[in-house]
Protein backbone atom coordinates (compact mmCIF):
# COMPACT_ATOMS: atom_id res chain seq x y z
CA UNK A 1 0.00 0.00 0.00
CA UNK A 2 1.15 3.52 -0.70
CA UNK A 3 -0.60 6.70 0.54
CA UNK A 4 -1.31 8.72 -2.12
CA UNK A 5 -4.15 11.39 -1.08
CA UNK A 6 -7.13 12.87 -1.82
CA UNK A 7 -6.73 12.95 -5.92
CA UNK A 8 -9.42 14.21 -8.57
CA UNK A 9 -11.78 11.47 -9.50
CA UNK A 10 -13.92 11.57 -12.62
CA UNK A 11 -16.73 9.67 -13.67
CA UNK A 12 -19.28 9.45 -16.26
CA UNK A 13 -21.13 12.34 -14.33
CA UNK A 14 -19.41 13.34 -10.93
CA UNK A 15 -15.56 15.20 -10.54
CA UNK A 16 -14.50 13.83 -7.10
CA UNK A 17 -12.06 16.56 -5.81
CA UNK A 18 -10.46 18.23 -2.33
CA UNK A 19 -13.03 20.30 -0.19
CA UNK A 20 -12.38 24.07 -0.54
CA UNK A 21 -12.83 26.37 2.44
CA UNK A 22 -15.53 28.28 0.20
CA UNK A 23 -17.36 24.35 0.08
CA UNK A 24 -18.83 25.13 3.60
CA UNK A 25 -21.77 27.01 2.69
CA UNK A 26 -22.67 24.54 0.39
CA UNK A 27 -22.14 21.24 2.54
CA UNK A 28 -24.04 23.12 5.05
CA UNK A 29 -26.85 23.79 2.65
CA UNK A 30 -27.31 20.58 0.53
CA UNK A 31 -26.79 18.16 3.34
CA UNK A 32 -25.35 18.99 7.12
CA UNK A 33 -28.20 20.63 7.91
CA UNK A 34 -31.06 18.38 6.94
CA UNK A 35 -32.00 16.03 9.47
CA UNK A 36 -33.46 13.33 6.54
CA UNK A 37 -29.83 13.55 5.74
CA UNK A 38 -28.17 13.33 8.62
CA UNK A 39 -30.88 10.75 10.67
CA UNK A 40 -28.26 7.54 9.97
CA UNK A 41 -24.82 9.52 10.95
CA UNK A 42 -22.24 9.60 14.00
CA UNK A 43 -22.35 13.35 13.76
CA UNK A 44 -25.13 15.94 14.50
CA UNK A 45 -27.30 17.64 12.37
CA UNK A 46 -25.56 21.38 11.79
CA UNK A 47 -27.44 24.00 13.38
CA UNK A 48 -25.31 27.00 11.94
CA UNK A 49 -22.70 27.62 8.95
CA UNK A 50 -20.11 28.36 11.45
CA UNK A 51 -19.99 24.78 12.43
CA UNK A 52 -19.98 23.53 8.80
CA UNK A 53 -17.09 25.99 8.47
CA UNK A 54 -15.17 24.46 11.36
CA UNK A 55 -15.35 21.19 10.01
CA UNK A 56 -14.49 21.95 6.77
CA UNK A 57 -11.36 23.93 7.90
CA UNK A 58 -10.23 20.63 10.14
CA UNK A 59 -11.16 18.81 6.35
CA UNK A 60 -8.91 21.09 4.42
CA UNK A 61 -5.75 21.09 6.84
CA UNK A 62 -5.94 17.49 6.72
CA UNK A 63 -4.77 17.59 2.99
CA UNK A 64 -1.27 17.77 3.97
CA UNK A 65 -1.28 13.91 4.89
CA UNK A 66 -0.57 11.53 2.37
CA UNK A 67 -2.91 9.40 4.13
CA UNK A 68 -6.26 11.96 4.24
CA UNK A 69 -9.08 10.96 1.32
CA UNK A 70 -11.73 13.08 2.07
CA UNK A 71 -13.39 14.22 -1.82
CA UNK A 72 -15.98 16.74 -2.49
CA UNK A 73 -18.59 14.83 -4.36
CA UNK A 74 -19.94 17.68 -7.66
CA UNK A 75 -21.89 17.19 -10.38
CA UNK A 76 -19.72 17.34 -13.90
CA UNK A 77 -22.61 19.63 -15.84
CA UNK A 78 -23.33 21.57 -12.57
CA UNK A 79 -21.66 24.66 -10.46
CA UNK A 80 -18.99 22.90 -8.70
CA UNK A 81 -21.03 23.00 -5.37
CA UNK A 82 -20.35 20.14 -3.28
CA UNK A 83 -23.71 17.80 -3.45
CA UNK A 84 -22.30 15.06 -0.68
CA UNK A 85 -18.74 13.83 0.44
CA UNK A 86 -16.98 10.74 0.61
CA UNK A 87 -13.97 9.69 2.25
CA UNK A 88 -11.93 7.07 4.35
CA UNK A 89 -12.89 7.39 7.96
CA UNK A 90 -10.67 4.08 9.31
CA UNK A 91 -7.36 2.20 7.81
CA UNK A 92 -5.60 -0.84 8.94
CA UNK A 93 -2.59 -1.29 7.33
CA UNK A 94 -1.70 -4.24 8.97
CA UNK A 95 -3.82 -5.73 6.60
CA UNK A 96 -4.32 -3.21 3.99
CA UNK A 97 -7.95 -2.21 4.18
CA UNK A 98 -9.59 0.84 4.65
CA UNK A 99 -13.37 1.83 5.50
CA UNK A 100 -15.49 3.97 3.71
CA UNK A 101 -18.12 7.09 4.61
CA UNK A 102 -20.25 9.01 2.72
CA UNK A 103 -23.28 11.31 2.76
CA UNK A 104 -24.92 12.97 0.16
CA UNK A 105 -28.26 15.35 -0.03
CA UNK A 106 -31.41 14.25 -0.39
CA UNK A 107 -31.71 15.50 -3.75
CA UNK A 108 -29.45 14.14 -5.48
CA UNK A 109 -30.66 10.50 -4.30
CA UNK A 110 -32.07 7.89 -5.96
CA UNK A 111 -30.24 8.59 -9.45
CA UNK A 112 -27.38 6.14 -8.97
CA UNK A 113 -25.10 9.11 -8.36
CA UNK A 114 -23.55 7.69 -4.83
CA UNK A 115 -22.71 4.47 -6.41
CA UNK A 116 -21.04 5.77 -9.14
CA UNK A 117 -18.55 7.91 -6.24
CA UNK A 118 -18.32 4.92 -4.39
CA UNK A 119 -17.01 3.08 -7.42
CA UNK A 120 -14.93 5.87 -8.31
CA UNK A 121 -13.08 5.81 -4.68
CA UNK A 122 -13.20 1.60 -4.44
CA UNK A 123 -11.38 1.46 -7.70
CA UNK A 124 -8.98 4.41 -6.65
CA UNK A 125 -8.10 2.77 -3.09
CA UNK A 126 -7.47 -1.15 -4.87
CA UNK A 127 -6.25 -0.20 -8.35
CA UNK A 128 -3.88 3.15 -7.38
CA UNK A 129 -3.29 2.85 -3.76
CA UNK A 130 -3.38 -0.90 -2.96
CA UNK A 131 -5.68 -1.61 -0.72
CA UNK A 132 -6.91 -5.39 -0.17
CA UNK A 133 -10.05 -4.75 1.40
CA UNK A 134 -12.41 -1.99 1.15
CA UNK A 135 -15.77 -1.77 3.74
CA UNK A 136 -18.23 -0.09 4.47
CA UNK A 137 -20.59 -0.11 6.93
CA UNK A 138 -25.08 1.53 7.81
CA UNK A 139 -27.28 1.47 10.10
CA UNK A 140 -29.84 -1.96 9.09
CA UNK A 141 -32.81 0.66 8.79
CA UNK A 142 -30.92 2.22 6.08
CA UNK A 143 -31.49 0.18 3.77
CA UNK A 144 -30.72 2.61 0.41
CA UNK A 145 -27.23 2.95 1.69
CA UNK A 146 -26.51 -1.24 1.64
CA UNK A 147 -27.81 -0.96 -2.20
CA UNK A 148 -25.37 1.82 -2.70
CA UNK A 149 -22.61 -1.00 -1.46
CA UNK A 150 -24.05 -3.89 -3.12
CA UNK A 151 -24.36 -2.14 -6.53
CA UNK A 152 -20.85 -1.71 -6.23
CA UNK A 153 -19.91 -5.45 -5.38
CA UNK A 154 -19.81 -4.98 -2.25
CA UNK A 155 -20.25 -8.55 0.14
CA UNK A 156 -22.53 -8.61 3.15
CA UNK A 157 -20.44 -10.25 5.76
CA UNK A 158 -22.99 -9.32 8.94
CA UNK A 159 -25.11 -7.34 11.40
CA UNK A 160 -23.25 -6.68 14.32
CA UNK A 161 -26.21 -5.98 17.01
CA UNK A 162 -26.80 -2.69 18.92
CA UNK A 163 -22.94 -2.11 18.25
CA UNK A 164 -23.26 1.96 17.35
CA UNK A 165 -24.85 5.39 18.38
CA UNK A 166 -26.10 7.45 15.75
CA UNK A 167 -28.63 10.08 15.50
CA UNK A 168 -31.32 7.92 15.78
CA UNK A 169 -29.84 6.19 18.63
CA UNK A 170 -28.08 3.00 19.60
CA UNK A 171 -28.17 0.33 16.36
CA UNK A 172 -27.11 -2.66 14.61
CA UNK A 173 -24.40 -2.03 11.70
CA UNK A 174 -24.56 -3.80 8.93
CA UNK A 175 -20.94 -4.52 7.21
CA UNK A 176 -20.17 -5.12 2.87
CA UNK A 177 -17.21 -5.43 1.78
CA UNK A 178 -14.70 -6.25 -1.47
CA UNK A 179 -11.22 -7.62 -1.57
CA UNK A 180 -9.03 -6.40 -4.27
CA UNK A 181 -9.50 -10.18 -6.03
CA UNK A 182 -12.85 -9.69 -6.49
CA UNK A 183 -12.84 -5.97 -7.48
CA UNK A 184 -10.36 -6.93 -10.24
CA UNK A 185 -12.14 -9.69 -12.14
Amino acid sequence: MKHLGTQTLETERLILRRFRLEDAQAMFDNWASDPVVTKYLTWPTHENAGLTAMVMKDWVEGYVSDAHYKWAITLKDGDDRPIGDISVVHFDERVDAAEIGYCMGKAWWGKGLMTEALRAVIGYLIGQVGMNRVCARHDARNIGSGRVMQKCGMRYEGTLRQVARNNVGICDICTRSILAEEWNK
